[in-house]
This record gives structure tokens, sequence and C-alpha cells, in this order.
């Protein structure tokens, strides 16, 4: 899909050409949107379809007045059926008069532009635009990481009453979306690394508190990415050392309920010998199954009471 906006006095409003000022967003765009970007503002079909392929890494290139600039940015997604974090490319090409981002799926941060909500946004203010994608774009991953840590939380919660097979996918889940999201903020800080040594970004005025704000909200996002990646490690090992007890628990259980129900066995085993009767406790007396039967019940019972003060069972 393609949607226009430019900037008239301070207000950013849909418009229906791509003249100069304007913004050009593409959201999962189809190859003939492709070709139509392409063709109108003499581009490469590559660089407009690199948005569009999950392999692509985080890059800046130059050529003539155009910089394109590829990030990651964070995606939903499912693993194993569980929904999980993953990352999309987001490709941000600077012309000389117009800003083209382009992306395979909507990305809500690019909403807030074009919905106003930004102070001082400006399509015709192409390199500061682009800035502020990319500080947005840090404090976005720190939301998405506390959005993890919470979910890990929930699911902290819930060991201290059964864990089941969906609660390890979802632990599985969080700990993938933490290994992709690390793994493209490295990649979008080594691309603000370049765009801070790039003379020609940086010689608009301002915009380097803006990268340098980009990159300290990046490195954060890094920083709590590596936290949390290590918290969820001792919650995968406290997962682990639960259910090891647990299973010890019922096995100790059915330990001491094989041991009851043993004495029951010996004794009707012993009733069972081809002996003389006149040797076996009962065999001759009047209701001497009834007799031997409350016994049975009565050592069990004794056995229980003693295992229960020695705290076995």
């Amino acid at each position: 899909m393609i949607e226009m906006f430019r900037t008239e006095g301070r207000v950013t409003s849909p418009v229906d050409d791509m003249g100069d000022g304007s913004w050009i967003r593409l959201s999962a765009p189809t190859l003939d949107e492709v070709d139509t970007i392409a063709d109108a503002f003499g581009l490469e079909r590559d660089d407009v379809l690199s948005a569009t392929d999950l392999e692509e890494k985080a890059r800046v290139e130059y050529e003539g007045d155009t910089m394109l600039i590829l990030v990651d940015v964070p995606s939903s997604g499912e693993i194993h059926g569980e929904q999980a974090r993953n990352t999309v490319p987001l490709c941000i090409i600077l012309t000389k008069s117009n800003v083209i981002t382009i992306c395979s799926e909507r990305f809500a941060l690019l909403d807030d532009f074009s919905s106003g909500k930004v102070c001082g946004f400006s399509t015709w203010r192409h390199s500061r635009f682009a800035c502020s994608i990319l500080l947005r774009l840090g404090v976005f991953y720190q939301q998405v990481l506390v959005d993890i840590d919470r979910k890990r939380l929930a699911l902290e919660g819930r060991m201290d009453r059964n864990i089941n097979e969906s609660d390890l996918f979802d632990l599985h889940a969080l700990e993938s979306s933490l290994v992709y999201l690390s793994t493209s903020l490295q990649g979008n800080a080594n691309v603000l690394g370049r765009l801070r040594r790039s003379s020609r970004l940086l010689r608009h005025e301002g915009l380097n508190e803006v990268l340098e704000d980009a990159v300290m909200e990046h490195q954060q996002a890094i920083e709590m990415a590596q936290i949390y990646r290590n918290v969820i490690d001792g919650t995968r090992d406290l997962m682990s050392s639960v259910m090891d007890l647990r299973l010890n628990e019922v096995m100790r259980r059915l330990t001491v309920i094989t041991v009851v129900l043993s004495i029951p066995t010996i004794i009707s085993g012993f009733y069972g010998m081809n002996v003389d009767t006149r040797w076996m406790p009962f065999a001759n007396t009047v209701h001497g199954f009834t007799l031997i039967s409350l016994l049975t019940v009565l050592v069990c019972w004794l056995l229980i009471i003693l295992l229960k003060k020695r705290r076995v069972f």
C-alpha cells in the first residue's frame, strides 16, 4: 500500500501526489508498487525491494543525492504456536526532495508521524525525519523488551502452581525473541555509528544531538536485552529445578505407597502357601479372614503413622 503525506505549515496531511517535500510510505508493497516508486524516483528496484527481504542486514548506502538507511524494527510473530517477537527490515530512502519509507508490514511507529503525534515533525526536513525515526525506534525497542520481561514475570508467578508444556514453549518463545531483538539492536547500533561519522547527514544543524540521543536509546536497549536474557536463563534454571523437585516428590510418594501396599501382599502371600493350617494364625478361627484383614489394615495404618512422624509421607 502506498500512502503520501506532506507538511503544510505545521499540519501533516495525506496528499495525492509525489511532489517535493512529500513523504511516501510503502507498507507491504506489491511488485507493481515497487516498480512505480523505483521508476518515479530513479531508484534501483533491488534497493526498494530490500525492505521486503527478511534476510537483509542493517546498513547505510550512498548513491549520488540518495541515501539508503536500512534498520531492523520489532515485529510480532509465532514460535511453536506461541506469540513471540521477531524483526523485519525498515528502509528509509532520502532523496533530494523526498523521504521514502518501506516496510514489509505496517509499522505502528510511523503512524505517530502521519497522525501528527510527533511535535516539530515536517516532511520537508528529511534528515531530521530519519533521525527522529531512529530515536523513537530505540524507545520502541525498550517498550518491547519491558513487555517481554512482564510476560516472564507472569510465567514465574505460575510456577507455584503447576508447570505444563505450554509454559516451556512460552519461555522458549521469550528467549528466542530476545535473541532476535539483541541481534537486530547490534546491527542498528552499527548503522547509527556510521551515521554519526557521516558528514553528509551531520551538516544539518542540530542532528548531531538527535543522533547522540538515538545512540543512547539503542545502547540502553542493548543493555536491557542482555540483562533480560540473563534473567531468563535464571528463570529456565528455576523452572527446571522446580520440575525436578516435583518429580522427586511424586517418586517419593509413590515409593511410600508401594511400601505400604507391600504389607497386604506379604501377608496374603503367607496365607497362600500350601502348608499345614495348624501353623497359620487364625487359619481355623471363626471369622479368621476378617481378623487377618483387620490386622493387615492396622499394620498398614501404623506404618503410615510412623512414616508421617519421620516426615517421609
